[in-house]
């Protein structure tokens, strides 16, 4: 899973003339932002209009704008701001702190109009392959079979439903890293059809290699699946409409990436050094508190 943003601020070598450079972007806003806030700067300051009398209308105040400040005010008040970011460089981080938190707030809020909305394809698909059906808490993982974060994630979703038969494991095949990412899930979900979906998943994750076509059809082949029944099932409609709802799906959720998981209604993207902890904490959470949309 790639860095949150807060590295971009600790990465030692090159820290200082990132620094600069962020100090350098936050001037260029809050200049234009003292600009844009109707500030009347220095001996450019007019007067307050008399009160009129009669009918006739005050002339507005007149305010400072871009074009009103001259070039000395306007490298005053640059200098200003400037030695301030460079005399406090921890308002950076505290800005980049609030960003990371209001954006969360916002994707969070966007999410769960979006899983309220997508409920019935989400958790009660058909089409979609399932482990343990009978389980009381979904999880909901969309993957790429090409993605080495998702196969560095498989042991762990493996032991979760190795140890836990109560989860309801719902696959989402969204093949979106190259070409054979999409033919390996044609041949996945044609596996699903001879009933054996979950020992070719398994297969495929822990194979370290390229996936595609060739690569997929010899684990199908080893796995001992009717080759000429896999190969005609893999063009069937079900199998390229299921591909194309979960990329929809995907998109009308924000989701980008692979892996991304859903634990009843809780979110965990990526792949996490911790993510069997989280699976198994946001379990027993939806167990206690129950799924608002699931």
């Amino acid at each position: 899973m790639p860095p949150k943003p807060l590295a971009f601020f600790v990465d030692a070598p090159a820290a200082t003339k990132r620094a600069a450079l962020l100090a350098t972007l936050i001037l260029a806003v809050l200049t234009s932002l003292v600009v844009g806030a109707n500030l009347v700067v220095g001996e450019n300051a007019p007067p307050p209009s008399a009160p009129s009398s009669g009918a006739e209308k005050a002339a507005p105040l007149p305010t400072a704008t871009s074009a009103s400040l001259s070039a000395a005010q306007r490298k005053e008040i640059e200098a200003i701001i400037k030695e301030y970011l460079l005399s406090n460089p921890e308002v950076l981080l505290e800005a980049q702190n609030v960003l990371e938190a209001r954006m969360d707030k916002i994707q969070g809020e966007r999410m769960a109009v979006a899983l309220k909305d997508n409920a019935a394809q989400i958790y009660k698909s058909a089409a979609s392959p399932i482990v343990n059906a009978k389980g009381d808490v979904p999880v909901v993982e969309f993957f790429d079979y090409n993605c080495g974060f998702c196969k560095k994630a498989f042991p762990e979703v493996a032991q979760l439903i190795d140890k836990d038969k109560k989860v309801r494991l719902i696959l989402k095949e969204f093949p979106i890293l190259a070409k054979g990412s999409e033919e390996a899930s044609r041949v996945a979900l044609a596996a699903k059809l001879q009933g054996k979906y979950w020992e070719f998943h398994r297969a495929m994750l822990e194979n370290q290699g390229q996936a595609n076509e060739a690569s997929a059809l010899r684990v199908a082949e080893r796995l001992g699946l009717d080759m000429a029944r896999l190969k005609k099932d893999m063009a069937a409609p079900e199998v390229k409409k299921e591909i194309d709802d979960t990329r929809a799906l995907a998109n009308k959720m924000g989701i980008q990436g692979t892996p991304h998981f859903l634990v009843g209604d809780k979110i965990i993207a990526g792949a996490p050094e911790n993510l069997l902890e989280l699976l198994n904490k946001h379990a027993a959470e939806v167990r206690k508190e129950g799924c608002k949309v699931c």
